[in-house]
């Protein structure tokens, strides 16, 4: 088995007048790439942790406009037309299925995605995040977060504009009456036991919603994924990996 490398492959697309900074770990390995999207205001750097222990397949993500490297997008723009942007991307990078996890802000583009483009997602893992968007995930919570406190990460690289179109581009959000389609769909929710931004009632609902999902609850506060990276990569892997039967026996 080959090893991940700290450092990803860095390029820039530029789709229906954005332009994006793409990172990609390990893109000569076989099988279903995982693309993982991020919380509000999150960049490439926050992910990579998480994203470099994720072994045995190819692993990318990207900064959204105003976000690290990707520049301020022109105009505001809508969920629809993000998830349109991000599979515009995954269809040049020659990913026809993806497996697909989602953080917070990042866990509603996923639902997103996998209810717009059906047929396109095999597995969804969804992290701290919620079917009606209320809140607009991390943002400027993240900076009182006690994970984030106690070690210290940096996580906002975004501009205020960027900041102002991501949470613009889920204002009113709610995939809740499209989520029982997604019962083909194996699906992990992961919650934090002590997440203040997203509470478990958001990782039951989704669970509640679509037929066959898993739910868990993790160690954490709503960074999760950062704070406690190595177990977050361990428990992802091992669901992506596991068997269709197994899964199914597992539900």
């Amino acid at each position: 088995m080959s090893r991940i490398s700290g450092r990803p492959a860095i390029s820039t697309e530029h789709v229906y007048g954005l332009t994006l900074r793409v990172a990609r770990w390990r893109a000569d390995v076989g099988g279903t790439p995982l693309l993982f999207l991020n919380g509000i205001g999150a960049d490439i750097a926050a992910a990579a942790p998480l994203l470099a222990q994720m072994h045995g397949r190819e692993v990318w993500t990207l900064d959204m406009p105003g976000v690290g490297g990707s520049p301020d997008a022109l105009l505001p723009y809508g969920a629809s037309t993000i998830a349109a942007v991000v599979m515009e991307i995954a269809e040049r990078l020659g990913h026809k299925m993806l497996d697909i996890a989602g953080f917070s802000w990042g866990g509603a583009l996923a639902q997103q995605i996998a209810i717009q483009f059906p047929g396109r997602v095999r597995r969804l893992v969804l992290m701290a995040t919620t079917p009606v968007m209320g809140a607009p995930g991390i943002g400027w919570t993240a900076l009182f977060d006690d994970d984030m406190l106690a070690s210290g990460l940096k996580i906002q690289t975004a501009t205020p504009l960027g900041i102002a179109y991501q949470t613009a581009a889920m204002a009113g959000w709610s995939s809740a009456a499209f989520l029982p389609g997604l019962k083909k769909v194996p699906t992990l929710v992961l919650t934090g036991e002590r997440d203040g931004v997203m509470p478990a009632c958001y990782g039951q609902m989704l669970a509640s919603l679509i037929d066959g999902a898993v739910l868990e609850v993790v160690p954490g506060s709503h960074l999760f994924p950062f704070t406690h990276a190595a177990a977050i990569a361990a428990r992802i892997s091992a669901f992506l990996e596991q068997p269709a039967a197994a899964r199914q026996a597992a539900a």
